[in-house]
């Protein structure tokens, strides 16, 4: 089973680039992030033609996730537990049931830029970096109960971390960038501590492999990207993995998100 997290920045917006590339590539599975739409107005026909069944978390020009599997899709959540008032809709997650069952969560973690401090360093309650640090703790809550169940699943998506600095092409830029600042990956590290494993570095390792390039200032022209799109999987779920990469090539076509898929694949 060939699955993809793909942050497509805005469904609409790239709807012909989004299609051509499950034509091209025929993911099994994709998970996106930053749909950008509420979920009665996502063109769901569009892919339901193409044989995939479409779920959806969405939220009105911002944020929103969704699942797109050509399998049957069973239990299906919508939110990250642990704080009912959060109006985010930065996660979804189902069961897909191909010769295994897997259990998959696709998210789109906050980015936490601006970050705001107190004297003590400690971040600024009602501050953007604060609630990504907060939802990092939700985060880590589902992921201990995942862990626990000891079954196949894992956790993809656009995690807006860069775990180390062979995953930024310039480190030093973003130092102090709620990305790559140390709380942050202290708080992904201790999720990976729980017996996950983070695909990709589980198959490549050294610089050079981003999945994110910015728009301004040629970046990606000149290779000055970062990799914060990532598979984290549980035992059960790493035992099935045969592969994982970055599909950088969708970068350079016309009208592309500013993110590229990343894949894994699973004898499952």
């Amino acid at each position: 089973m060939k699955i993809a997290t793909f942050n497509i920045n805005g469904v609409k917006a790239r709807i012909e680039t989004l299609t051509q590339w499950l034509k091209d590539s025929a993911p099994d599975v994709a998970l996106l992030q930053e749909i950008k739409s509420v979920d009665e107005n996502f063109p769901r026909t569009v892919f339901e033609d193409l044989g995939y069944n479409v779920e959806t978390h969405g939220q009105k020009g911002f944020n929103g996730v969704a699942i797109l599997s050509k399998y049957p899709l069973e239990d299906v959540q919508r939110g990250l537990p642990g704080d009912e008032n959060d109006i985010q809709a930065r996660w979804i997650e189902a069961t897909v049931v191909g010769e295994k069952a897997i259990r998959m969560c696709g998210l789109y973690l906050p980015n936490g830029n601006p970050v705001e401090l107190n004297s003590d360093g400690s971040p600024l309650d009602g501050g953007k970096y604060a609630y990504k640090m907060d939802w990092m703790a939700r985060l880590y809550a589902r992921a201990a109960e995942l862990i626990a169940a000891e079954e196949p699943a894992f956790m993809a998506g656009d995690y807006n971390i860069i775990p180390q600095w062979e995953d930024a092409k310039n480190p030093g830029d973003w130092t102090e960038d709620a990305l790559y600042r140390l709380p942050s990956r202290e708080a992904f590290r201790r999720i990976l501590n729980l017996g996950f494993t983070e695909g990709f570095r589980a198959r490549h390792t050294g610089e050079g492999h981003y999945s994110f390039w910015d728009y301004q200032a040629g970046a990606w022209q000149r290779n000055d990207g970062i990799r914060i799109d990532h598979f984290l999987l549980t035992p059960q779920c790493a035992d099935l993995m045969q592969n994982c990469w970055i599909e950088s090539d969708i970068r350079g076509r016309e009208k592309p998100s500013d993110h590229v898929p990343v894949w894994v694949d699973l004898a499952a």
